[in-house]
């Protein structure tokens, strides 16, 4: 049975999409999700399921706004893509801190990355269905403009390298 990381997106964040991990936990496994371990309080989420990554991703969506009265925004990887990321890093010089990876639903049109404004010395690569962002300062205080980061939802590498994790001991 293939085994998921779902990244949420809005949880927990600025105040936005208040969401308990246990009631995540809880309405993974009313969705028939097995073996359901959340990480951190960001809307990260791995589990066993029979389920296709759509079925999964279809499944977490109605739940989640069900939950909480509006959409919420589910992406769904599994452990050899995100092991690819790692190995794919344009960064690899770089505190794994200050690395994110943006996650997309598809892959991002050649324009994408022309609209970026990187004040700060921000250095972003797109590859797959995925954006990987450089913040040499720090996210906190950058004043990055990527229009995508609407659509998608970011980690660090140290979160997709736990996540890998979490999903080997899964199998």
């Amino acid at each position: 049975m293939p085994a998921y990381a779902a990244l949420l997106r809005a949880v927990n964040v600025g105040g936005t999409g208040k969401l308990l991990m246990t009631e995540l936990r809880r309405l993974c496994e009313e969705g028939g999700l097995q073996d359901v371990t959340t990480y951190i309080q960001s809307g990260n989420v791995v589990f066993r399921s029979p389920r296709s990554e759509a079925g999964v991703k279809k499944l977490l969506e109605k739940a989640l706004a069900e939950k909480l009265g509006k959409p919420v925004g589910v992406l769904v990887r599994q452990a050899e893509e995100l092991r690819s990321l790692l190995e794919q890093n344009p960064f690899p010089g770089a505190p794994t801190n200050r690395v994110l990876v943006l996650f997309l639903d598809e892959k991002p049109p050649a324009s994408a990355l022309k609209q970026v404004v990187a004040p700060d010395g921000e250095e972003v690569r797109a590859g797959g269905r995925h954006i990987f962002i450089h913040y040499p300062q720090g996210l906190g205080r950058s004043k990055l403009k990527l229009p995508l980061t609407q659509v998608g939802t970011a980690r660090n590498l140290n979160t997709v390298a736990k996540l890998i994790a979490l999903l080997e001991r899964l199998g």
